[in-house]
């Protein structure tokens, strides 16, 4: 057997992380709460989700911890949630913020990306980057896949 094609991919980190965040709506969404959004009509005004896959995507969200609902009520109106970033979500910017990296220099409007992520602190141009426990820089042809305390094979046919 070859630990590389016969492995049991049934616990897989990767399966399970899209099984929440891998649907083009999850992710827009996130982004949108990044940038400043934090009620479902401003979610529906700049995504044009349709609402109810919208209100599907929020509550898997708040189910899975990424993101909290927050009781907010203007004068005269009835309460509403809002939806606020958890530090679980927080955990998941590196990951988005690798799609914006690669979608700017592969999938921009010709005229550059819409929307840059700068240092709050600095203005100095934010990028993803991968980093060894060591703290040293790696490239992706630089890492390495070895059997983790998870690993398991198929079972024998």
């Amino acid at each position: 057997m070859d630990p590389r094609l016969d492995r049991d991919t049934s616990n897989c980190s990767i399966a399970r992380t899209l099984e929440i965040v891998g649907e083009k709506w999850t992710i827009l969404i996130l982004r949108e709460v990044w940038y400043g959004s934090s009620r479902f009509s401003d979610f529906e005004r700049v995504l044009g989700c349709p609402r109810n896959l919208l209100a599907t995507r929020l509550r898997l969200l708040v189910k899975e911890g990424i993101l909290a609902a927050e009781t907010y009520k203007e004068p005269g109106a009835r309460s509403r949630p809002k939806y606020v970033i958890t530090p679980k979500g927080m955990d998941l910017v590196p990951a988005v913020m690798g799609l914006l990296q690669w979608g700017d220099r592969y999938r921009a409007d010709p005229e550059g990306p819409a929307v840059e992520a700068r240092h709050r602190g600095c203005g100095g141009h934010v990028q993803a980057q991968i980093h060894c426990s060591e703290g040293h820089p790696v490239q992706a042809d630089d890492i390495e896949s070895i059997p983790g305390p998870g690993f398991r094979m198929k079972p024998a046919q």
